[in-house]
């Protein structure tokens, strides 16, 4: 059939953009949900058939039905929670940077702390995390949580910069991985796991950094630079064909070849700061813009869910 005359939400920059078959999916942006004061951190339960997301003004965690369409209060108060993940066993983790923590969701409901401070000192805020088939988590802690009162608790930080850490799967050890950002904000691992890409909302580019076979990064490179004043870059996630999909606030969503070429854009009515994949095929994309939840179903497919070591 014929594609609509509309306006196209895809923007192609590139070849690429076109034979990756990234183009071919939805025609039209659906909103889920438009009563947020701003939204991040998505994160889809397979076994629920059920989206997560963060409110993070209003200090509550919603969820989206995928069956029934409804969307409810999933936690208030939340910690502000920000960025959310699922370990290897399906629990949630969130990121809550009004707490200057990361938990877990535990099957009862109970939170386990697994971090609040590194060296003695309370964290930043954490913000955004990913897990690793080892079981490590992995997470980044800028100041965005304790610069006012708006997203967290205004405060004077503790620890000496914004920096990444690890979470060791055996003992809880908190570490430093990776530091000299401005403010990091979203990471993933590739689809091998040998490379950690780590977004800086504030230096304006994506960092990839090698890991070690004892899990210390080496001093990395930067992968690609926001391309103008209206792209901010904030979370990333792969696609199963190495694309990296990037949230880039006003720039919509970015999606770069594994190279480093911006080849297309997701054109969104809003301010984008949060994507993720999920849906029964893993094909569907899920965007937090400003006060909205929107989904996409593409012709590309999301990475993996959760890797086994």
């Amino acid at each position: 059939m014929p594609r609509s005359d509309r306006p196209s939400i895809y923007e192609i920059l590139d070849d690429r953009f076109t034979t990756g078959r990234c183009a071919n999916g939805d025609e039209r942006l659906e909103q889920l949900y438009g009563d947020c004061r701003w939204a991040e951190g998505p994160v889809y339960l397979p076994a629920w058939k059920q989206l997560i997301w963060s409110d993070i003004p209003n200090d509550r965690m919603l969820r989206w039905d995928e069956q029934t369409g409804a969307v409810g209060l999933f936690r208030s108060p939340a910690g502000h929670s920000n960025g959310n993940t699922l370990d290897r066993e399906g629990r949630l983790v969130s990121c809550e940077q009004g707490n200057r923590r990361v938990t877990r969701t535990e099957p009862d409901g109970t939170l386990t702390v697994l971090a609040d401070r590194f060296e003695g000192k309370r964290l930043n805020s954490p913000n955004d995390a990913v897990v690793r088939s080892d079981g490590s988590i992995w997470f980044s802690d800028p100041t965005f949580g304790i610069t006012s009162d708006y997203e967290g608790h205004r405060a004077d930080p503790e620890i000496d910069g914004c920096n990444v850490y690890r979470i060791d799967p055996a003992s809880g050890e908190v570490r430093k991985v990776a530091d000299g950002f401005g403010g990091p904000n979203g990471l993933v691992f590739s689809l091998d796991e040998r490379q950690l890409y780590v977004s800086d909302t504030v230096a304006g580019h994506i960092r990839v950094f090698g890991v070690r076979e004892d899990g210390t990064l080496d001093e990395g490179r930067v992968f690609a630079e926001a391309p103008g004043r209206d792209a901010r870059f904030d979370n990333i996630r792969f696609d199963d064909g190495g694309r990296l999909w990037v949230a880039a606030m006003y720039g919509g969503v970015h999606c770069y070849d594994p190279d480093g070429t911006l080849i297309g854009r997701l054109l969104v009515p809003e301010a984008v700061s949060n994507i993720a994949f999920g849906g029964p095929k893993n094909n569907r994309l899920f965007i937090t813009a400003t006060t909205s939840l929107y989904s996409l179903i593409m012709s590309v497919t999301g990475a993996p869910r959760i890797r086994r070591a």
